[in-house]
């Protein structure tokens, strides 16, 4: 019996070793773990910072990286949904920028075979279901609530977007300048290193506008910036009251067009490649291209009659390029070749000066009808609509007026503000009177002051910029926005009817998509979302709505709010997804006798960062 006492210490002892032992190793295991795949979440909104999920397992460029739960259908009950997920994993952080659909990685992981001199692997390219990240892209270290409107215009924090490679490319230029934690814009661009402001001026100068404001007393209102660098001629337009789109690549100055929108000023990454724009046509009453680096004689000018397609009748084309002035011998023979390409187009020159010229398209047919027989380019098919948009290919063809707009001799628009709630010409399209123009304008004016009187609690006049409505219509929400200090990026199904250019023709701006697939933008550029049957649309299309709601998170501001207008199922359905999204619910609106079946929901997004970027920030 005294030899067994002993014994059995010693195993005690020995247990309580391994015991440690292995405690110990577990923990090596979760540490380097977690160092390999990434960073927790940390949350702000509470007095204490809460662990919030894993980070996304990233493996090999080619491994799957879909790994989808289980999706609550919008229509079951509690007791027959799907999986509700308790957290999603966070993206790795070299993700913070992703773009699905503009993802060079992808481009390379799929070996999609693209012509490069047609700018095709800057054109969409969406991964397939099984291929879309399941994870919510994190921020990037130390990344701060931007800067509010006005003064974002000017300066943002260089924690939000670092990347500093642009300052020094351009330094000559005044694109933008670091200081300290900032990085401001003076205003500058490759064709005007002294100032927008003072280009602007120039350009109505030399139209001999009045007052030398480009605005021609609300005749132009709609600008389409082409090649637009970090959109300071955008930016600056804004205070005459010109809503500009700037449009440039994701190309080697890879993160111009987020630059723009952290600024506040409307922006979409795109690229005059072979597919047409997304947007309608004759939506432009000026379209700019300041060096903008594009060939302009390619195929057979095709790329210059994508400009024509979407400028309005008399619309004008400002090209400031050393084609427009150089001697030497190459540029003498651009200016020629595209001088004789423009006449044949019926464009005519309306004023040259220094190191711009401005092109002004026809206002009608008329030129059109006289040209000699076998002229390239050629009119477009009679059977050729030119506003369908979305996947399909540019064509070289001058695309005529109809029987209407070549009797009108011009759009037949009211000048801004007048146009915004004048009932367009181009509503009879779609057999909408005047009067249910005016009824669709009054609904979504009470809906949005609702929705502001909702909101009143969580926002002042400056929380809110850049607005998107994921389901525009006649553009009536955006005009119902009218006295505040936002502008809209207004999207309309590309399946649906096409009623985008009536938005284009309310002095409103725009673009065509389908929500089974990621926009065309950078992660969190917008402060407000607005869903108004979105998820039931997609639902209908047979697609994901948790693909939907990952992606409203991609898109959306921290501290950004979605407006869900929806039946009461798919509202049920966004709820049992707040907690993995880090979202937070602001306020149920009660359905009115006009809402139907619809409820309103609010969320608000919340700040997280990283562990890592956490640390960065303190």
């Amino acid at each position: 019996m005294s030899r067994g006492r002993p014994d059995e210490a010693q195993k005690k002892r020995l247990l309580t070793i391994v015991f440690v032992v292995a405690l110990f190793l577990v923990f090596l295991y979760v540490y380097h773990g977690s160092k390999k795949t990434g960073e927790s979440a940390l949350e702000y909104g509470s007095r204490s910072l809460r662990k919030l999920g894993s980070s996304y397992l990233g493996g090999d460029e080619d491994s799957d990286l879909g790994g989808k739960q289980d999706e609550a259908k919008f229509g079951l009950d509690d007791s027959e949904d799907g999986i509700t997920p308790k957290s999603f994993p966070v993206c790795d952080d070299r993700h913070s920028e992703l773009i699905p659909c503009l993802d060079r990685n992808l481009i390379y992981q799929m070996r999609l075979k693209l012509d490069l001199s047609l700018m095709e692997h800057y054109e969409r390219h969406c991964p397939l279901p099984e291929r879309r990240f399941n994870c919510l892209i994190p921020p990037p270290p130390g990344y701060k609530i931007p800067i509010k409107w006005p003064s974002s215009r000017d300066e943002v924090w260089k924690a939000n977007i670092p990347h500093t490679h642009l300052a020094h490319e351009k330094s000559d230029q005044n694109w933008m300048v670091v200081k300290g934690n900032k990085i401001h814009f003076p205003g500058g661009g490759t064709h005007f290193h002294y100032g927008a402001d003072k280009y602007i001026a120039h350009l109505a100068n030399m139209l001999n506008f009045s007052n030398n404001v480009l605005n021609n007393e609300g005749r132009l209102r709609t600008v389409f910036d082409v090649g637009c660098g970090v959109a300071s001629f955008g930016g600056y337009l804004l205070s005459s009251d010109i809503l500009t789109m700037s449009l440039a690549p994701n190309d080697v100055h890879q993160n111009q067009i987020q630059f723009a929108l952290e600024r506040g000023i409307p922006a979409y990454l795109g690229v005059l490649g072979t597919k047409r724009l997304p947007y309608p046509s004759r939506s432009f009453e000026l379209a700019h291209c300041s060096r903008c680096r594009i060939d302009w004689l390619q195929r057979d000018g095709i790329l210059l009659l994508e400009l024509d397609r979407v400028l309005r009748p008399g619309g004008y084309f400002a090209y400031s390029s050393p084609e427009a002035y150089a001697q030497d011998e190459e540029d003498l023979r651009i200016w020629k070749e595209m001088s004789a390409l423009v006449e044949r187009m019926c464009w005519r020159i309306a004023v040259k000066k220094n190191q711009t010229v401005i092109w002004q398209k026809p206002l009608s047919n008329d030129c059109y009808l006289v040209r000699e027989p076998g002229t390239q380019p050629p009119l477009c098919r009679s059977d050729d609509d030119p506003d369908a948009v979305g996947s399909v290919l540019m064509e070289a063809c001058i695309t005529p007026y109809s029987d209407h707009d070549h009797k009108t001799k011009g759009s037949g628009l009211a000048p801004w503000p007048a146009r915004l709630t004048t009932p367009p010409p181009r509503l009879a399209d779609f057999g909408y009177s005047n009067d249910m123009f005016e009824k669709d304008m009054e609904l979504w004016r009470q809906r949005v002051d609702n929705y502001w009187s909702l909101l009143s609690p969580k926002i002042s006049s400056d929380t809110i910029r850049n607005v998107m409505d994921m389901k525009a219509n006649l553009g009536s929400f955006a005009a119902a926005l009218k006295d505040k200090d936002v502008w809209v990026m207004n999207v309309v199904d590309v399946d649906g009817p096409k009623t985008l250019k009536i938005v284009y023709d309310r002095g409103l701006l725009g673009s065509v998509h389908n929500w089974c697939e990621a926009f065309s933008t950078y992660p969190r550029t917008y402060d407000l979302l607005h869903a108004w049957n979105v998820l039931s649309d997609i639902e209908k299309k047979g697609c994901s709505g948790e693909d939907l709601l990952l992606e409203m998170d991609r898109i959306l501001r921290p501290t950004g709010f979605s407006i869900f207008r929806d039946r009461q199922p798919v509202i049920d359905f966004v709820k049992k997804y707040l907690a993995a999204l880090h979202w937070e619910a602001v306020a149920t609106g009660e359905p009115s006798q006009d809402d139907g079946d619809e409820v309103v929901f609010i969320i608000q997004k919340k700040l997280w960062l990283t562990s890592e970027s956490f640390r960065d920030a303190e």
